[in-house]
């Protein structure tokens, strides 16, 4: 074989290694932001279901959506302390 059609295979195959990490690690990225919302949506609706009782309510709007969505667990409890914080 030719070197230059060894270094063409040995670039090819670290190309191909690049491409499939990045898609891989963006398929990590959006399993775990599903993850997160799954979590944090069935914890604000814990909350709602609960909370009445108690005089405790989150509105489900836009806002809270992403950041439950986006954090999750700990976006429900940073709605929580900021609406005791602000009310």
């Amino acid at each position: 074989m030719d070197l230059p059609v060894v270094l063409t295979f040995g670039l090819g195959i670290i190309l191909l290694f690049l491409v499939a990490r990045l898609f891989f690690g963006s398929l990590r990225l959006v399993g775990r932001l599903i993850w997160n919302a799954l979590l944090g949506g069935a914890l604000l609706y814990l909350i709602n279901l609960v909370g009445a009782n108690v005089g405790l309510h989150l509105p489900l709007n836009p806002i809270t959506a992403l950041v439950v969505g986006f954090l999750g667990i700990p976006g429900v409890i940073l709605l929580l302390v900021l609406q005791y914080l602000l009310v």
